[in-house]
Formats: structure tokens, sequence, C-alpha cells
């Protein structure tokens, strides 16, 4: 999919359509100029050239409904839009002089006039460019709200030949990912490593968990303990195909070489298809692994421990989050609801401090059991609604390291008229005690991270400890 998703876009695990917001009152937002972004109510038709009408649509969009709206200075979304266009005539080895912004005054429509006519007279001046030019600058005034939840989705492509389930890309993790590479919380500290081998490049090349990555395309994935930018292209998603070229240690023999892997589609193993897994440890502690909040994930998880409790007592529940990238909110709260009742989950906030409670449904059965809830940098959006309540609720303990911070708020999607998607949300996410989450992530009871040594002997420090803190 291509799309403008800032925060989280190297997020290896993240659903399609990460958070969904139930519709807010209106079913249309009317804009300045009259027209209308709605929501969509069907397949979209097919998808038609972006023009100026079509930015004036998404900008109004954005003004009317995101949910700090009404207190941003759109110039912040006019300029990066301009500065978008400017830098992409540069690409093209273009440039016209009609292409300056004129000052902007900080009233809406006034800006937005202002902006259309140099908008117009730079592209008329290269027609060639002008379906390009309308992309980057929609794309840029999209980023400039610097919302996880905020994208823009066009012009879909899909790698020839996929199937439902494939992967694309090198075909393997690393234990950074897209929300420490742009600024996220959950600093990771050296070395960067191979923690997953899914398939496809890596495997061909002989990859495994525990090697050590020295560099990428020749660069330090690492200057002063910060990732760099580098490591970006660990994650290639299609149409991107340029080849990565890494640098690699394998700490138990010694061994150093370099490989170069070429980003693919592959098959992903069955069971990493699995939403919901289940199994029994030691007997008496029902392990259940959610890849993420989808529909009906709830219900299925609490069917699992259910069935873990068929001719046994148990002693606890371990839910495994590591790499879930969110889905439903109804869903987290759903689940939340198995653990306690009469309580509130999360908080959907206006800029103004208005804030509608989340609030557990007690019609869901509870299951009276100590829970250890493990989770990661990977775990966003309803991953970390469901976290943050498990801890400031102290229905149980999280273990493992710190959650994402990719929970600005459940995305509203509205239906621009070249039938391309905006999303945004309509309400800011607060935890259940009105703490922000987004972009600080959920820090675990206990933390626990994995180094090399223990991902290349195949060891779960984290379940480890879960087990041994259940068992006290």
């Amino acid at each position: 999919m291509s799309a403008v998703r800032t925060g989280a876009a190297g997020l290896a695990l993240l659903l399609a359509a990460a958070c969904t917001a139930p519709a807010p009152p209106r079913s249309q937002a009317s804009t300045a100029a009259g027209t209308v972004c709605s929501k969509p109510q069907g397949p979209a038709g097919a998808e038609t050239p972006t023009t100026i009408d079509v930015i004036e649509q998404a900008y109004f969009c954005i003004l009317g409904n995101y949910y700090s709206g009404a207190t941003l200075d759109a110039r912040s979304l006019l300029s990066a839009g301009f500065v978008a266009l400017t830098q992409e005539l540069n690409r093209e080895g273009r440039d016209v002089p009609e292409a300056a912004l004129p000052a902007l005054t900080g009233d809406r429509r006034t800006d937005w006039a202002a902006f259309e006519a140099a908008y117009r007279d730079t592209t008329d001046q290269v027609p060639g460019l002008r379906d390009k030019l309308a992309v980057v600058t929609l794309q840029a005034m999209v980023s400039a709200l610097g919302d996880d939840h905020a994208r823009w989705t066009h012009d879909v492509k899909r790698p020839p030949g996929n199937y439902e389930g494939d992967g694309y890309g090198l075909g393997f993790l690393a234990n950074v990912n897209g929300p420490q590479l742009e600024g996220n919380p959950g600093v990771a500290l050296p070395p960067l490593f191979v923690t997953t081998v899914q398939g496809g490049a890596a495997q061909a090349a002989g990859l495994r968990p525990g090697d050590v990555i020295e560099s990428v395309n020749g660069s330090a994935p690492f200057i002063d303990a910060k990732p760099t930018p580098a490591i970006a292209a660990l994650y290639p998603q299609y149409p991107q195909a340029a080849p990565v070229r890494l640098r690699l240690l394998r700490q138990a023999t010694g061994r150093r070489w370099s490989v170069i892997l070429k980003p693919g589609l592959y098959q992903r193993d069955l069971a990493a298809l699995q939403v919901v897994q289940s199994k029994l440890l030691d007997d008496d502690i029902a392990y259940v692994r959610i890849r993420g909040f989808a529909p009906d994930s709830a219900d299925r998880v609490l069917k699992a421990i259910s069935r873990s409790r068929t001719g046994r007592t148990l002693t606890g529940i371990v839910l495994d989050l590591r790499g879930n990238g969110g889905g439903s909110p109804t869903e987290a709260t759903r689940l939340v609801s198995a653990f306690a009742h009469g309580k509130v989950t999360a908080y959907q906030c206006t800029v103004d401090g208005k804030c509608e409670a989340m609030r557990t449904d007690d019609t869901v059965e509870l299951v009276n059991l100590p829970l250890m809830v493990l989770t990661d940098r990977s775990c966003a959006s309803a991953c970390e609604h469901f976290s943050s309540a498990v801890k400031d609720l102290s229905i149980g303990r999280l273990v493992g390291t710190r959650t994402a911070g990719v929970i600005s708020g459940p995305a509203q999607s509205y239906l621009l008229s070249n039938n391309t998607t905006l999303g945004f949300p309509a309400r800011h996410h607060l935890g259940p005690n009105r703490e922000v989450i987004d972009r600080i992530g959920v820090p675990p009871d206990h933390y626990v991270p994995l180094t090399p040594e223990e991902a290349a002997a195949g060891r779960d420090p984290v379940l480890a400890k879960a087990l041994t803190l259940l068992h006290k």
C-alpha cells in the first residue's frame, strides 16, 4: 500500500487499517470551499488524478475534522506543501520563476487562495509534472501534521503474483523498527541484530537470529548510540526494489561477511499468519499470542483460555503482544473487560480537553487469573490501549520493553473526490489515568531486553521472566 503515515512507517506487523474509529456524528464534513469530504460508504471507484481541487478538499477536511484542526496553524500545512513542490522541481531538474510562496496571514481562506494562485502559476509552467507535483504536495501536507495515525492512501500497488499472506521485503526483522527510526520512544541500544528470519532473501542468504548487522549500505546503524536513517533500508515496501548491502557478524564463531539482499515476495510461515495462537505452558499456564486486534480477536483469545482450562486448574495467563501492530480499539477494550469490570480503559479527547471515556464491557465474563503481558517496541496503537489499561488498572504486569508510542487516536477515514482516502484522528487518545501515551509509549513493569546471544540461542528471556513471576 502506498500511503502517507507519519511516525510508524516501518512497523513490520502493523495492520493495514491500524485503528478505525466509530464515525463522528456528521456523515459529511463541509469545507470552506463548498466541497465535502465524506465517510466511505463502500468500495471506492477507480482513482483519478490528484488535482489542486483535491488538495483543497483535503486541506479543509483536515482543518474541519482533525482533532486539533480548530487550533491548528494552517500555514504549516501550506508551507510544507509548497516546500515539497519546489523540492520535487529540483529533483526533476526544473525550476520555475513563479514558484514562490506568498506571505501568509493566518486567515485560512485568504491563505488558501494565495497558495492556490501560486500553485497554479507554478504547475502551469510544467504541465508534464502536474500530477507528480500534486501528489507530493498533498503527501507533505498530511505529513506536516506529525501524526502517526494520519495518512493519505492512494495509488495502491501490489506485487505481481502475490497471494494473501505473502510478505514483501528482505525477509527478516531486526531489533530496531519504524518508531525508533523516526524519533519515537524505546531508544534502542547497539548492536543492531536479526531477531527473526521470515523467509525470502534473508533465508536464502543464510541469515540467522542473533546475527549482528554492522553496516547497512556502507553506513553505520548507530551513531552516538542513536539509530541512523540507514536502518530504514531494512524495511522496504513495494515497489521499492533496490538491493541492500549488509555487513554481518556472527558472534558465536567470529565470522564476518557481506551479503546483498534484494527485496521481493516471500511466503510467510503459516503460523505467523494466525492472529491468535495458544498453547499450555508448565501444564498450568495459558499462553496466548495476539498478533493484532482484528475483529473477533478478543473472543478468540477468551475461547483459547477456556479450552486451556478444560480438565485442569490454571494458575495464570501470559498474553504475548510482541509485534502486535494494533487494530480495533473495541477489541482491545473487550479483552481488558475479561480482567476488570466497571473501569475506564482510555479517553478520547478533543483539543479543548473534552473527553469521552471508553469503558469496559461488563457483559464479558471475568477470567479471574493472574495476568502477564509481554510487550516490545512493535506493540502499537490498540496494543498500547490494552497495555496501558493493564498497567493503570493494576490487572496484570507488563514484561519486556517499552511499547511503540504510536497511538495518536483512532483514525477516521474520509473519501476524497478522486477516490483516494484521507485518514486521521478526530479524537486524541489518553490512557486510563489521562496520561499521554503517543510518542512516549507504555513502560514495562519489568524491563527485559533481548540480546543477540539470546536470539542466536533461541532463548526467550521475556517469556522466562513472566513465567518466573507467575510461579512466585
